[in-house]
C-alpha cells in the first residue's frame, strides 16, 4: 500500500497538474478581467481548480487498466503508486467541490459549470474514442468566459469572439495533447477525431484552429486592434506555426502541447485587456 506521502504524490501527478493548473490560471485570469469582485474571482477560481482535479484523476482512474497496458510510468494509477479507490474519491469528491463553489457564484453560473465538467468526463467516459472527441474540447472552454460573465450583476453573456477563441483553444490544445500518445492509443482501441485525421492532418488542424483563436480574440472586439494586439497576434500565429513545424518532426514530443498553452496564455491577457 502506499504512504501517505506517496498517496498525496501519487494524485498530485495523476490529476494532470500542467493542463489543469494552466486552464486554473488562465480562468482566474478571464475573471478578473470581467470585473468579478475579488471574493468571487477566488470562489470561481475554487471552483475550476476543483471541477479540473476531478477531471485529471478520472481520466487516469478510467484510463488505469489501459496505461498500464502500455507501461505508462507517468501515470501514478496504472503503477500503483496510488490506490484505484483512491483517485476514484478524490475525482468523485472533486467534482462535488466544484458543484458547490460554482453555486455560490448563482445557478446560472453553477449551470455553466457544471455543463463545463461534464464535457471534461464525457471524453473520459468514452467520447474520446469516437469522432466526436473534440467536441468537449469545443463545449468546455468554449463555455469558460460563460461561468464569470453569469457570475456578475444582472448576468450578462460574454461576447461571441471570447466563446468563439475559447472553443477554439480547446480544439487546437485537444490535438496538440493527443499527438504524443497516437500510436500507443491507437493500439488499446482508442480512435478518436486526430486518431482517424492521422499525425499530419492533426498537426495542420491543430496549428490553423491556434492561430485563428487569437486572431478571433484581436479581431472580434469592437473597434481598431491595438497595436499589442497585432504584436500578440504575430507572436501567436509563429508559434502556432512552430508548434506544427516539431510536431512534424518530433510528433511523440510534448512540445507542441506547450506551444498551445503558450498561445492560451497570450489570448488570455489579450482578453483581459479587450475586456
Amino acid at each position: 500500500m502506499p504512504s501517505r506521502t506517496g498517496t498525496l504524490r501519487g494524485l498530485a501527478g495523476a490529476s494532470h497538474p500542467l493542463p489543469g493548473g494552466a486552464v486554473t490560471v488562465i480562468a482566474v485570469g478571464v475573471a478578473i478581467g470581467v470585473g468579478l469582485e475579488p471574493v468571487r474571482v477566488l470562489l470561481f477560481g475554487l471552483s475550476m481548480a476543483a471541477g479540473q482535479l476531478a477531471i485529471g484523476w478520472s481520466n487516469d482512474r478510467i484510463d488505469a487498466a489501459r496505461d498500464a497496458t502500455n507501461a505508462r510510468a507517468d501515470k501514478p494509477a496504472a503503477t500503483g503508486a496510488v490506490s484505484l479507490r483512491t483517485v476514484t474519491v478524490a475525482a468523485v469528491a472533486g467534482l462535488l467541490a466544484s458543484l458547490v463553489f460554482s453555486l455560490t457564484l448563482g445557478w446560472r453560473a453553477a449551470l455553466a459549470m457544471l455543463v463545463l465538467n461534464a464535457a471534461g468526463w464525457s471524453y473520459n467516459l468514452g467520447l474520446k474514442s469516437t469522432v466526436f472527441s473534440g467536441l468537449t474540447f469545443l463545449i468546455g472552454p468554449g463555455l469558460l468566459p460563460v461561468v464569470p460573465y453569469l457570475a456578475l450583476p444582472g448576468h450578462p453573456l460574454p461576447p461571441w469572439w471570447a466563446c468563439a477563441a475559447g472553443a477554439l483553444l480547446g480544439l487546437g490544445a485537444h490535438f496538440a495533447n493527443v499527438l504524443p500518445d497516437l500510436r500507443a492509443d491507437a493500439a488499446t482501441g482508442v480512435h478518436g477525431l486526430p486518431h482517424r485525421l492521422g499525425a499530419r492532418v492533426s498537426i495542420l488542424v491543430m496549428a490553423l484552429v491556434l492561430a485563428a483563436a487569437t486572431l478571433v480574440v484581436v479581431l472580434g472586439p469592437t473597434g481598431a486592434p491595438s497595436t499589442l494586439g497585432w504584436f500578440a497576434a504575430t507572436l501567436a500565429v509563429a508559434l502556432a506555426a512552430g508548434s506544427g513545424v516539431l510536431g512534424l518532426r518530433r510528433p511523440d514530443s510534448a512540445l507542441a502541447f506547450y506551444g498551445a498553452l503558450a498561445i492560451a496564455v497570450i489570448d488570455a491577457i489579450l482578453f483581459v485587456a479587450a475586456a
